[in-house]
């Protein structure tokens, strides 16, 4: 089975500060894979390598669509990585707050669109077809996200929760094989960090999107991942499922801690 994203000997220097020293991981078709490790140990960085905001200093990116060809994307830019099927989210929420949350989802359909300035402007049949479909395309990931009921609300006027469900949903908008979740479950009541949870599942066993997140919720993490990754100070320490992970003693000394325990 060949994988989706492979990095091997990733290395990112910022003057003569290694970021990501030496660093190979790896996601498989609909798998769920977790980036974990102290504060500034390397994990957006690496994110922001897989999506062309950087070009690694030495190491290489592969992609390969499920029934495509394996293609290097070092350096690539940002707008090709998301027309190539590579998704993210951010720490930060990036939604436009004044937009509705239709709109918000119907922009991520831009890389996907075929009408041109000319037209928008004359308004042809073909043109009001395609934004038919892209409304049709937008509304049935809300649906699937569940914020159908919310479609006309101004994204700012969400509760906290539902705009990172939404941010989640402008991404799949642009039709990913891969997700890249940076912290999606940071500031979330557990409530909310659970509906999340059964999300991020739903996204992988319905629409067969695989899943690298960023994430320190360590029951969300442990409860959802197939692979997990770990780094510390820019490497990898440890990978492994959440059960080798959980008791590797070198992530619990670098991160984890001795009493670290998840509740059920």
């Amino acid at each position: 089975m060949t994988n989706l994203l492979e990095i091997h000997s990733l290395t990112m220097m910022f003057g003569g500060l290694k970021a990501v020293d030496d660093i190979d991981i790896y996601v498989a078709p609909k798998e769920i894979a977790a980036l974990i490790g102290p504060n500034g140990a390397g994990k957006t960085t690496v994110f922001n390598c897989i999506t062309g905001i950087y070009n690694p200093t030495e190491g290489d990116i592969f992609v390969c669509r499920p029934g495509g060809v394996k293609k290097r994307i070092n350096g690539i830019k940002i707008n090709k990585a998301t027309e190539l099927g590579i998704a993210r989210t951010f720490q930060n929420t990036r939604l436009f707050p004044n937009m509705t949350v239709l709109e918000n989802v119907m922009i991520g359909r831009h890389c996907r669109t075929r009408a041109g300035v000319l037209g928008a402007f004359l308004r042809d049949s073909s043109t009001l077809r395609e934004e038919q479909q892209i409304i049709d395309f937008s509304y049935d990931i809300l649906v699937h996200v569940g914020l159908a009921d919310q479609v006309n609300e101004l994204a700012k006027n969400l509760p906290y929760g539902d705009q990172r469900r939404l941010e989640i949903a402008r991404a799949m908008a642009t039709e990913p094989f891969l997700l890249l979740l940076d912290e999606p479950a940071a500031g979330m009541n557990p409530r909310e960090t659970d509906e999340l949870r059964e999300l991020i599942d739903r996204i992988r066993n319905d629409k067969a999107i695989s899943v690298l997140m960023i994430e320190h919720d360590m029951k969300m993490v442990m409860g959802i991942s197939d692979r997990i990754f770990v780094l510390d100070y820019g490497k990898k320490i440890a990978e492994g499922t959440p059960e080798e992970i959980r008791e590797n003693p070198v992530v619990i000394k670098a991160y984890l801690g001795e009493d670290f325990t998840i509740d059920a």
